[in-house]
């Protein structure tokens, strides 16, 4: 990947209408707090969690490109538009470029990754006896009474197995009621959103239909039950305690509602860390932040069934995959857990052999199954070259 000090697209033009789409993306995606609401995730001074450097020489990386060509790592990284990685082999970190202005000290947003983070944090919560993922979500957000989601329960949520499908006039409502949008005549109000929504739904348990929305109320539900803020509450159960190095943040509409499917923005190397904890079973130095339990449902349950029949099967044919709590399980040996957000933001953990790889970038299309493949097999080769599976 190029220097990071190479120059950046900046910020001339970038404002809440555009900052997802090329060539404002590139920059927006590292300054989003300049554009939009936030709520700060505080980081524990003096606790940051030691990622020793133990550079790897990756000469051995050669990805087929097509035509006789082999991609280096750079050339691999630069061709899904990376803005940042980081590699860890057993807590080190082994592999770290940057691009595009990005640094170590730089927050991106992980878009739909944030899924995964709202994920664990519903587990934290359960574990701690506060939270019923099978509970209707209509027990803790009374206000979804008499809408499509009454009957939906937080597991159904989390996996993206409700049966509700916002129609477009929905969808569009959804979208203005986040604070991604450029500002209307209302204030951007994601809990009226969910309040006001109508219509039937189709049953739930059915396919994997992934669907957005579902993870905002999950986090919701979520600061109902604890009665404390989403950020608060990611700051004291999951940020401070991992050991992040630096704050992140989550964008939030104009009333103070978290982003909780997509908005949290972090560093690279923070991202690492949560991906760490991940293979680490939920502990580190011997404190279990989350529920060994709950990792090892993400690894083993979930319904393959819904998972074939579901939407992105088709994206990534010859994968056997199920999704649970808000990860990505790909079941062919070695398995890998993955969170996964448009643009290209991707957290991918092999726990058996302890390796993490922490990609953010800036696709200039929100879904590009071409990049989702080869970045895939980026991933693939690092651990080929690492540890030779």
């Amino acid at each position: 990947m190029e220097a990071a000090n190479d120059a950046a697209n900046d910020s001339r033009g970038a404002d809440r209408s555009n900052w997802r789409t090329a060539p404002f993306s590139r920059w927006a995606f590292q300054h989003v707090r300049e554009l939009m609401p936030v709520a700060e995730v505080p980081a524990a001074p003096g606790g940051a969690r030691e990622l020793p450097e133990a550079p790897l020489a990756l000469d051995g990386f050669a990805l087929a490109a097509g035509g006789g060509r082999t991609f280096t790592l750079d050339e691999a990284l630069a061709a899904t538009a990376g803005d940042g990685i980081v590699v860890l082999l057993d807590g080190k970190i082994v592999h770290e470029a940057y691009a595009h202005g990005m640094t170590a000290q730089t927050p991106h947003i992980l878009m739909s990754a944030t899924k995964s983070v709202t994920g664990l944090l519903a587990g934290v919560l359960a574990g701690r006896g506060e939270l019923d993922v099978d509970a209707p979500v209509s027990a803790y957000v009374p206000e979804t009474a008499a809408t499509p989601y009454e009957d939906a329960t937080l597991r159904q949520l989390m996996d993206m197995r409700a049966g509700v499908r916002p129609d477009v006039a929905q969808l569009t409502a959804y979208a203005a009621a986040t604070g991604w949008e450029a500002p209307g005549p209302q204030p951007a109000d994601l809990h009226e959103f969910y309040a006001t929504l109508s219509g039937s739904h189709l049953p739930h348990d059915g396919p994997f239909a992934y669907v957005s929305a579902n993870t905002d109320l999950l986090g919701w539900a979520i600061e109902r039950a604890a009665a404390r803020p989403f950020a608060e509450l990611l700051s004291e159960l999951i940020w401070k305690p991992m050991g992040a190095a630096l704050d992140a943040f989550i964008t939030t509409d104009d009333r103070g509602a978290a982003r909780c499917t997509g908005g949290l923005n972090a560093t690279a190397r923070d991202f690492a860390r949560l991906g760490l904890l991940v293979a680490d079973d939920g502990r580190r130095d011997g404190a279990q932040i989350l529920p060994a339990g709950w990792i090892a449902d993400m690894a083993e349950g979930g319904d393959a069934r819904a998972w074939a029949e579901g939407e992105f099967a088709a994206g990534f044919r010859g994968r056997t995959m199920r999704y649970r709590s808000g990860w990505y399980v790909i079941d062919d040996a070695p398995q890998t857990l993955f969170a996964m957000g448009i643009h290209g933001q991707n957290l991918f953990v092999d726990r058996a052999n302890r390796l993490v790889v922490a990609k953010v970038s800036s696709w200039a299309q929100p879904v590009d199954f071409r990049a989702i493949a080869l970045t895939h097999r980026i991933y693939d080769e690092i651990r080929r070259v690492l540890i030779g599976v």
